[in-house]
């Protein structure tokens, strides 16, 4: 006979993991930081390139699977694509640690709406092969390749829908010249560079340690941080029409990245729901019809809530 914990105690039983694992990796992050700042960088890029295991993340909202394709990607390994419906095509693109079917909820709408609609999973993530680091890691370069592979193959977007990280290789690869018709970013990202200062803060080091981490992150994506900054991007208007949707108690990523991300834009706009956090967004009712709605020019945005 066996015993299978409730799932209030699973729940239980890994955030006391998680939080054994995270006091552990603080004493070792405050003694490199002070001996070996150097060694401490290359440690934590290690950790800050580990997926996120919550399984939050692999919720799928699928109301029926699609046909599937399986994609090469530069940096070796295939990823995985699907696809709905026929018509002008719309992208959802994840974020970290998250995968295709967590936009799922999206599909049925567009597909209504007259879209075919495509979505993947990055290198590591969801049903893709693990990328260049290996499995259960990832980085956002094989984001950009994944998105740039994926629009390649099935061609000009009328429309992309992205979340939280997939935000940003979204806007950098649209900015870089992806053709895109009209973009909606949801809890979208913040600056990398005030990510590490959260991330530094997390672990326990000093800018010793944190000013290497960001030099080897720029040596591997081979461009500064700074170019990852999705305000920038779009100030200029020389992006698409973008809906901006954020939730007003985002653990994640907080609200006001959302509503200063908007305000930069030249004619984004952003809606703003209260509730929702940073995974619940994707599957609201309202949201997805103002997506739909952004998406076909059907629907007139009005700023704020």
């Amino acid at each position: 006979m066996t015993f299978t914990q409730p799932p209030r105690a699973h729940r239980r039983t890994d955030r006391l993991r998680r939080a054994a694992q995270l006091i552990g990796l603080r004493a070792t992050f405050r003694t490199l930081d002070l001996v070996a700042p150097s060694v401490a960088a290359r440690r934590a890029l290690a950790v800050w390139c580990t997926l996120p295991s919550n399984a939050g993340r692999r919720k799928d909202f699928r109301a029926a699977a699609g046909e599937t394709v399986r994609l090469p990607v530069p940096r070796g390994g295939e990823v995985v694509a699907e696809t709905w419906g026929q018509g002008p095509v719309v992208y959802l693109v994840h974020g970290w640690g998250g995968w295709r079917g967590q936009l799922g909820a999206f599909v049925g709408p567009l597909v209504e709406a007259g879209h075919r609609v495509v979505a993947f999973d990055t290198p590591s993530h969801g049903d893709s092969d693990p990328g260049a680091m290996g499995a259960g890691r990832g980085n956002l370069m094989e984001f950009l390749e994944a998105f740039e592979v994926v629009t390649d193959h099935f061609g000009e977007a009328e429309g992309v829908v992205a979340h939280s990280m997939g935000c940003t290789s979204s806007s950098v690869a649209i900015r870089a010249g992806v053709p895109v018709r009209r973009l909606v970013l949801i809890a979208p990202n913040h600056d990398f560079a005030d990510i590490t200062r959260d991330f530094s803060r997390l672990l326990g080091f000093t800018e010793r340690t944190r000013s290497r981490l960001q030099q080897l992150m720029e040596v591997f994506c081979e461009r500064p941080l700074t170019d990852f900054d999705l305000a920038p991007l779009g100030a200029d208007g020389a992006m698409p029409p973008t809906l901006v949707v954020h939730d007003l108690r985002d653990k994640e990523t907080p609200f006001q990245v959302g509503a200063d991300l908007a305000a930069a834009w030249t004619g984004a706009e952003l809606v703003t729901t209260d509730g929702l956090g940073h995974q619940r967004i994707l599957t609201d009712a309202a949201t997805i019809a103002r997506t739909v709605g952004h998406l076909t020019g059907q629907v007139a945005h009005r700023s704020g809530r």
